[in-house]
């Protein structure tokens, strides 16, 4: 399996100019935990959730510490850079900019390791320089999820075609959000992953893929959100 074929797409991106309370709402909206930023159409960075742990407006950023003036004058003194991060109101102050990517042709087992090596939860796919996706690390629990069974056989051209139609007639329609679920194909099986609104969601969900030539079944595991509950 590749990344084209576990990658959340598309993909909800914001500009450098974009506020830190529009990021934040954005992440809680969409169930994510980090939001691409583009300048005229390139990544040019990646802002999540550990970007906004440590803010002002909540109470958590780090306070500067008292330094012996020796360790001021040989250490690197981070003060500045974390006041920044602290209170910076846009995307392009916040960002992390060292972003490693993967194209769609990227083996999910280099996906693996790179995650596992760079410490980080996801990584944009991109093709040439446009962003068609994201692979994180629950894209590869789910991959993994649908091998439980390996001795079946497995039809991955037929089943890549399905998903490609499928999140064709999905991405039509107003209901569905790809921020918030994923699909994956398994010999003609559509699963579904993420969270969803309403239990109509989930019909429409099953009747779109149902249409599709060569489905023969649908499971789907999301969950219902209840965002006050989340917060208690």
């Amino acid at each position: 399996m590749n990344a084209s074929d576990v990658m959340t797409s598309p993909v909800v991106t914001v500009e450098p100019g974009a506020s830190v309370m529009k990021i934040a709402a954005l992440l809680f909206e969409n169930r994510i935990s980090a939001v691409p930023v583009r300048d005229d159409g390139r990544l040019v960075g990646m802002v999540s959730e550990g970007d906004l742990l440590h803010r002002h407006e909540i109470g958590t950023d780090r306070q500067a510490r008292a330094r012996s003036w020796w360790l001021r004058l040989f250490g690197e003194d981070r003060s500045a850079a974390a006041y920044v991060k602290s209170n910076a109101r846009q995307a392009r102050d916040v960002m992390t900019r060292d972003v490693v990517s993967v194209n769609p042709d990227t083996p999910i087992a280099e996906i693996a390791t790179l995650l596992e090596a760079r410490r980080i939860k996801r990584v944009p796919v991109l093709r040439g320089s446009s962003l068609v996706g994201i692979v994180s690390r629950a894209n590869l629990v789910q991959a993994l999820a649908l091998l439980a069974h390996p001795e079946k056989r497995i039809y991955p051209s037929n089943d890549d075609a399905i998903r490609g139609r499928l999140l064709t007639e999905l991405e039509r329609h107003s209901w569905w959000r790809p921020a918030r679920s994923n699909v994956l194909v398994k010999e003609g099986v559509v699963h579904y992953w993420g969270t969803i609104d309403s239990e109509d969601e989930r019909d429409a969900a099953r009747v779109a893929a149902e249409s599709i030539s060569g489905v023969h079944g649908v499971d789907d595991r999301r969950h219902l959100f209840q965002p006050y509950a989340s917060m208690q």
